[in-house]
């Protein structure tokens, strides 16, 4: 008789506030044969708050190539993993893509579960574009190679989403004024949904003045977010940006983009990117 394959569940945790865990969250964790945690131990605590008795194994970013194959095995079988990071959605800078890829190939069912994303998060609350955004997870340690991977990112007319460590914090804000400018808009949220929770907001000369001056800002859990690059206005006749710019004061972007292109027969998308700019 064969048996039904089990399903892998990508479950996200609090990336502070525990309130945050949804219920559909505690459940599955609850009712899964095993969780694959990244650190059994940090994530033991937040179990045993939840009630969660399941049994855990640790599956990190040094072994999970290894535990793939004995997860796949055990999923194969019939059994239910529930996979946890030790804050936030589980691949997103943080270990599980040898296993989901793993998955995906043996034709075991991935489930994922909505919730906590400190870039997701932080990006909702910067008050930068949100229509496209670049994830870069963390850059490099080292100041050469980090300025060598921000000069990748020059042109990117996305908004741009790091990581980053608090110790890396100045080097990194210093690397963005040599290669992007001391004008370009960033945001650091700080220790999201925790006691302490900042925002800063202005020129990236400004933050990193603000950051030097106050070591608190140099503490804690970081999102750097950086404005993208100005978007090029080429190929739009000169009135029809008059035009835009006259009907943005008055209307919503996207209104005022789709009246323009029409009007001129241009693309409504590009010109609403020009009012983003």
């Amino acid at each position: 008789m064969s048996t039904t394959p089990g399903t892998l569940y990508i479950v996200p945790t609090p990336i502070g506030n525990l309130g945050d865990i949804t219920l559909r969250a505690i459940e599955t964790l609850k009712n899964v044969d095993v969780i694959a945690a990244e650190d059994t131990r940090h994530s033991g605590v937040l179990l045993q708050h939840l009630g969660v008795q399941t049994r855990m194994w640790s599956v990190h970013e040094h072994n999970e190539r290894e535990k793939a194959d004995g997860l796949i095995e055990q999923l194969q079988s019939g059994k239910s993993i529930a996979l946890i990071s030790d804050a936030g959605t589980p691949l997103i800078s943080d270990p599980g893509y040898p296993l989901v890829n793993a998955c995906r190939a043996a034709g075991v069912r991935v489930v994922p579960l909505p919730g906590a994303c400190a870039a997701i998060a932080a990006l909702s609350a910067a008050g930068l574009p949100t229509d496209r955004f670049l994830f870069a997870g963390f850059l490099p340690a080292k100041q050469q190679a980090r300025v060598t991977a921000l000069k990748q990112h020059q042109n990117e007319t996305a908004t741009l989403v790091f990581y980053e460590a608090p110790r890396r914090i100045l080097d990194t804000l210093e690397a963005i004024v040599e290669v992007f400018g001391p004008d370009r808009r960033v945001v650091i949220a700080r220790e999201l949904t925790k006691q302490f929770e900042t925002f800063l907001n202005g020129s990236v000369s400004d933050v990193l003045t603000q950051v030097t001056a106050d070591t608190n800002q140099q503490r804690g859990e970081m999102v750097l977010i950086v404005a993208g690059a100005p978007r090029q206005s080429q190929g739009i006749p000169a009135e029809a940006l008059q035009l835009l710019a006259l009907l943005t004061a008055e209307l919503p972007p996207k209104k005022a983009a789709k009246i323009v292109a029409s009007h001129y027969n241009l693309r409504a998308n590009e010109l609403y990117h020009h009012t983003l700019s």
